[in-house]
């Protein structure tokens, strides 16, 4: 079966210092991919080069058996590549359902698909919210959420490009764990980038672990954290 994403050899440096070393990765359609490692092993140097923020020196990345290279990073997201960020960025000006309306009409515009009525796009912006459990903040500024709330904002603009592959960058840190497991309950096709071990265990179908620009393990969790280089590296044992 063709991997929905397929990261070929990637490589990345910054003024000499390898911040990516050769990495080959794939998702397939539906798979969720934990994606770990300790800080500064270049997890969110490779999501930002799939996505198109950062440009690779060698190597490409494929989607849906589609080159993405010399893509940016919006036209990947009219391919249906979508992320969310370790920081939110609302637009904080706005209400929630503002917030929604307008990734909702960029999607509408670039993908040239019918365009919705006022009504359609309320519509859409209500399901969005409730998926969230933000349904009765509609109209609330981002000012006005927690900091898991504004995790589940974060996450609902980037779903309403209606991706076919969602890349949430550390969605659940700073997290108790109730409201983890909120999170959790949100994420269904997605490469999960966390630093929060038992989160990673619980939602993860598959782990790959970078360390110093490279991929040291990828496999099934309950194993690849066994891995004697992962428990070096990664967990500090």
């Amino acid at each position: 079966m063709r991997p929905l994403l397929q990261v070929e050899n990637i490589s990345k440096h910054f003024y000499g210092f390898v911040a990516l070393d050769g990495i080959n990765l794939d998702v397939q359609s539906g798979e969720r991919l934990g994606l770990i490692g300790p800080n500064g092993s270049g997890k969110s140097t490779l999501v930002n080069c799939i996505c198109g923020t950062l440009h690779n020196e060698s190597g490409s990345v494929h989607f849906d058996g589609k080159s993405l290279d010399g893509l940016t990073a919006h036209e990947r997201t009219h391919r249906g590549l979508a992320r969310s960020f370790q920081l939110p960025r609302p637009f904080h000006s706005l209400s929630l359902a503002d917030n929604l309306r307008i990734p909702l009409l960029y999607t509408v515009h670039a993908r040239q698909g019918p365009l919705r009525s006022a009504g359609d796009l309320d519509a859409r912006c209500h399901e969005l919210l409730d998926l969230v459990g933000l349904a009765n903040k509609g109209k609330h500024l981002p000012r006005d959420l927690t900091q898991v709330e504004m995790r589940k904002l974060e996450l609902a603009r980037a779903m309403a490009s209606e991706p076919r592959l969602l890349i949430a960058d550390e969605s659940m840190a700073g997290l108790s764990h109730s409201e983890i497991d909120d999170i959790l309950a949100l994420l269904v096709r997605i490469i999960l980038i966390e630093h929060i071990m038992s989160a990673v265990m619980r939602f993860s179908q598959r782990l790959a672990v970078l360390v110093s620009g490279k991929k040291v393990a990828d496999g099934k969790p309950d194993e690849v954290v066994r891995d004697p280089e992962v428990v070096r590296a990664y967990l500090g044992q």
